[in-house]
């Protein structure tokens, strides 16, 4: 038996866009672990475009920007017959940085109330939609961010809004407390190379400048946070709830990194 004991579980996988994707790891490992995942993704393009990657799998269409969609897509999954969900992973972000780099305090009120409901509230009509098809016991997973104290320029007003998903999870966790044991846990990353991260203004300079400081000198692989939520996914992990775990090779604790820090202050030539 496996030590995670996710075999023959059933899990929904929010996210997927494309094989960079951490939601794309984190069900492809469900289903070396033998899972049974079924995927949601935004738009029939996206379906079409995953076409050869997913294959046969089951793969639902929700733009949880849309109101309703998700409830659609809850009556769908439970006519499907997948049966009780044991973990939905919540992987789900999105910005408008169209016009390049920003000062926070010109953010516009449509970009911030979008990216709140895609990567922030979404979460919330996800767990209410859900709450009849999963087990007693089940677990939900979204991916934030290894630091919500940093404010780095480029990132922008995404920062506020994924504090608010920290706590949308804890809140969660708190409110389903009264008449299940369904868990909601953040896996905190540090920067991944994904097609996402790529439409950030600047982000591979930032991505570089937090390699250095990670104590190995390497940034994190995908894969490295897939693990992470697959323990979080699976009965192992039953005592953490309303929790972040930072996965970010030891980045947020290497600020003063003498190495960084001779390169910061050399003089100019």
């Amino acid at each position: 038996m496996s030590f995670l004991g996710l075999k023959d579980k059933a899990f929904l996988v929010f996210g997927v866009a494309n094989k960079r994707s951490v939601a794309w790891a984190i069900g492809r490992s469900l289903e070396e672990e033998g899972a049974r995942v079924v995927y949601s993704v935004r738009s029939d393009e996206r379906r079409k475009s995953l076409d050869a990657l997913l294959g046969r799998r089951q793969v639902h269409v929700c733009d949880v920007e849309r109101e309703g969609d998700v409830d659609i897509l809850a009556a769908a999954v439970a006519s499907s017959g997948v049966g009780p969900l044991s973990g939905i992973v919540h992987s789900i972000a999105f910005a408008n940085y169209s016009e390049g780099l920003q000062p926070f305090h010109a953010t516009k009120r449509k970009d911030f109330l979008q990216a709140s409901a895609v990567s922030s509230f979404s979460l919330v009509e996800i767990a209410r939609a859900f709450k009849p098809l999963l087990a007693r016991d089940a677990s939900v997973v979204t991916i934030g961010i290894s630091s919500l104290l940093v404010t780095p320029d480029n990132y922008g007003y995404m920062g506020p809004i994924k504090a608010a998903l920290d706590s949308t999870a804890r809140f969660l966790a708190k409110s389903f407390s009264a008449d299940s044991e369904v868990r909601f846990n953040v896996v905190g990353s540090g920067p991944l190379k994904t097609s996402a991260s790529a439409g950030i203004p600047g982000y591979l300079e930032s991505y570089l400048f937090a390699e250095k400081l990670t104590f190995r000198r390497r940034n994190l692989d995908t894969q490295e946070v897939a693990n992470t939520a697959l323990f979080l996914l699976s009965p192992r992990s039953s005592g953490i709830n309303a929790a972040t775990l930072i996965v970010d090779a030891g980045l947020g604790s290497n600020m003063f990194d003498k190495d960084v820090i001779r390169l910061a202050m050399r003089p100019e030539r």
